[in-house]
């Protein structure tokens, strides 16, 4: 991540670092605005790491490869019975002490907003009884910006806001967290929401 970073000449900043340094694990909740998300993820956030991806990925040469070899973790979200069982394999890693960084719209965004978002991370969090830690990174969008394939220098911030307590939660607040995680990553940095009324 940092060899990406250093290459494209991008400046990498973060803020609200100082409200996960604990050592305590949680689940990333971020937007994807780019593909440099991820190296810009990996070089600021503290702890070890776990992304959860779809499944496809897994299958993509060399960086398939790469992801089963760090223990990343594949998510079949068209396969309810194989998601529901890799949810429950990532809450027990989490559970050992890493942390999961999940892209909660489940795609990366086209026109720079925040996108609906998907359940499953908020069931992971849940399940595994970690808090939901908001993150927003501002910047790569105009980096990288879907149907790109020639970055641009720039500075890419990520957005750190304060944890979300699970402890006590059932299945059933699953849209609650959902929604909590959202207000609070609509509030943290220069992102657009695509419903009606979602502002900064």
């Amino acid at each position: 991540g940092r060899c990406l970073i250093r290459w494209n000449r991008l400046d990498i900043r973060v803020e609200g670092l100082a409200q996960v340094t604990g050592g305590v694990p949680c689940v990333f909740a971020s937007n994807h605005p780019s593909w440099f998300d991820i190296p810009a993820l990996v070089t600021v956030l503290p702890g070890s790491l776990r992304f959860v991806a779809k499944r496809g990925l897994m299958q993509v040469p060399l960086f398939g490869a790469a992801l089963r070899a760090g223990g990343h973790i594949g998510i079949d979200r068209h396969n309810l019975a194989s998601a529901v069982a890799a949810y429950d394999s990532a809450a027990r890693t989490i559970r050992q002490g890493k942390s999961a960084v999940i892209f909660i719209e489940g795609t990366r965004t086209r026109d720079g907003r925040l996108q609906s978002f998907k359940k499953g991370p908020f069931v992971l969090a849940i399940v595994a009884q970690v808090p939901v830690v908001p993150v927003v990174v501002t910047g790569s969008f105009q980096v990288l910006p879907r149907g790109s394939i020639r970055p641009r220098p720039g500075p890419i911030v990520v957005h750190i806001g304060q944890p979300i307590p699970t402890v006590g939660m059932g299945y059933e607040d699953r849209d609650r967290l959902s929604a909590a995680c959202r207000a609070a990553m609509l509030e943290l940095g220069a992102v657009e929401g695509v419903a009606a009324g979602e502002r900064c």
